[in-house]
């Protein structure tokens, strides 16, 4: 049974980022080139325009890269180094109800790991993470550059 899974990805958000499982932050998706991360409005991770506050967007989207980042990593069987390097997002509707993030770049991903390996030398790949609303209607999307070196 492979580690990477729904209910293990949301018990590590537990137990390694609790202030995002704490917010409502869940993964429901996870594949190869798919990560989906949900969080629904609530009290504790609103702002004062009673919408679900940047940050916690932030956590669900950042979440949806890193996981995908983290199973291709695993996927190479090698020892290789992660971090944000870069981010900017973009707001466009109030954040309220149940929030989608979906990041959809596995394929650049595994791209980036297999450079670092074959050539020794850190990469950067950019990957993007887009929320929308129950209806379908993006409400923000983040960007984040990721650096990965094989150690």
């Amino acid at each position: 049974m492979t580690k990477f899974t729904v209910k293990n990805m949301n018990r590590f958000l537990l137990f390694k980022i609790p202030s995002a499982y704490f917010s409502g932050v869940r993964v429901s998706k996870l594949t190869n080139n798919e990560v989906i991360a949900t969080v629904k409005h609530k009290w504790v991770n609103q702002n004062p325009f009673k919408s679900i506050y940047w940050a916690v967007q932030g956590m669900a989207s950042e979440l949806t890269t890193g996981i995908l980042v983290m199973k291709h990593i695993d996927n190479s069987g090698k020892k290789i180094s992660m971090l944000v390097t870069h981010q900017t997002a973009d707001f466009y509707k109030k954040a309220t109800g149940r929030v989608y993030f979906s990041c959809k770049d596995g394929v650049e991903i595994k791209k980036a790991i297999e450079k670092t390996i074959q050539t020794g030398k850190g990469q950067t790949v950019t990957l993007t993470s887009e929320g929308f609303n129950s209806e379908g209607i993006k409400i923000s999307s983040f960007t984040y550059l990721w650096s990965v070196k094989i150690k």
